[in-house]
């Protein structure tokens, strides 16, 4: 039994590596990258939510909240090895708030719900896919604002553990697919 004085062991003091989580967390180590490892794991979430799109829309959800869900376990426990609140090289944030954007930024528009208009039809429904174009707006707008922090995406980071790693992206990914929906709705 430890005293209150003493600290908690944390996988760090204990020497334990959490293999799995470290290598989710990282994107099967695109958070390793010297250079900007946040802005390749963007680009991780960028080629899931490409890929994804063509099974449907549906399955791009489940995508997205199995991301959500791995995500604030691996973050949790990436961050409890590392001894920090939010490790670097942990991108997996990224991962799932890019997707995000590419989720809700390209979600099937009145026209595909047109021609889809049972929620079955909705599910399987390809997304709506923009030119290239869109997809390098929505790169730009999601890595603006996660590095911009306007509120309350800065306000997010203090949720405890994973969430407060894993949320403040979310919330800059609705930003960047709002910014999506805007230059998709004046034509640009």
């Amino acid at each position: 039994m430890t005293s209150k004085t003493e600290p908690p062991v944390t996988f760090a003091s204990a020497g334990k590596k959490p293999r799995l989580a470290l290598a989710l967390a990282t994107a099967l180590g695109a958070g390793y990258l010297p250079k900007a490892p946040g802005t390749f794991g963007s680009l991780v979430g960028l080629l899931l939510a490409w890929g994804s799109s063509f099974l449907g829309w549906f399955p791009s959800v489940l995508l997205f909240f199995s991301l959500a869900a791995v995500g604030v376990w691996t973050a949790w426990r990436v961050a409890a090895c590392a001894g920090t609140k939010d490790p670097q090289h942990v991108v997996i944030d990224e991962v799932s708030g890019q997707h995000l954007t590419c989720l809700l930024g390209f979600a099937p528009a009145s026209s595909t719900m047109a021609a889809a208009p049972s929620f079955i039809g909705l599910a399987f429904s390809a997304i709506r896919l923009p030119s290239w174009k869109y997809f390098l707006l929505g790169f730009i707008l999601f890595r603006v604002f996660d590095i911009w922090k306007p509120f309350p995406v800065r306000q997010a980071e203090r949720l405890p553990g994973g969430w407060g790693i894993m949320t403040d992206d979310w919330v800059a990914a609705i930003y960047a697919a709002l910014g999506l929906w805007m230059a998709r709705y004046l034509g640009l």
